[in-house]
């Protein structure tokens, strides 16, 4: 079912809102992205005025900067640490924007929207 951002349904009054118009294309939305790791899978989405938009779906890689030295490399992931944006992502291994991934140098987070960017970056972070 396709999402939609139209008027609520009820006044606070408690009757009834009329629809002005018909529902548009470009009220349509998406649901949340769930970027996993996995062989790559990324789509462009076009908007409005040309606008395009790289949603990242799966992908095995991630650029990691290492703040101390100055310098970013590309790294495989390795596994999905900890995701605390939500319980059940975290069980799933979805990774967001604050999950923290295990790299051949170490423990990173993430740092980018993989469903915005369509791109892994992370930083690395200290191991505890």
């Amino acid at each position: 079912m396709a999402w939609q951002s139209g008027i609520t349904k009820r006044k606070k009054t408690g009757g009834k809102k009329r629809a002005y118009r018909s529902k548009r294309r470009r009220d349509a939305g998406s649901g949340p992205l769930e970027s996993e790791l996995g062989d790559t899978i990324r789509r462009v989405e076009s908007g409005k005025s040309r606008h395009t938009k790289v949603k990242l779906f799966a992908d095995n890689v991630v650029n990691v900067s290492d703040p101390s030295k100055g310098t970013t490399e590309r790294l495989d992931i390795q596994a999905v640490v900890e995701n605390p944006a939500n319980v059940d992502y975290n069980r799933r291994g979805v990774i967001t924007k604050g999950a923290i991934v295990r790299t051949e140098r170490g423990l990173a987070k993430i740092v980018s929207r993989p469903g915005q960017h369509g791109v892994f970056n992370a930083v690395l972070v200290e191991e505890e």
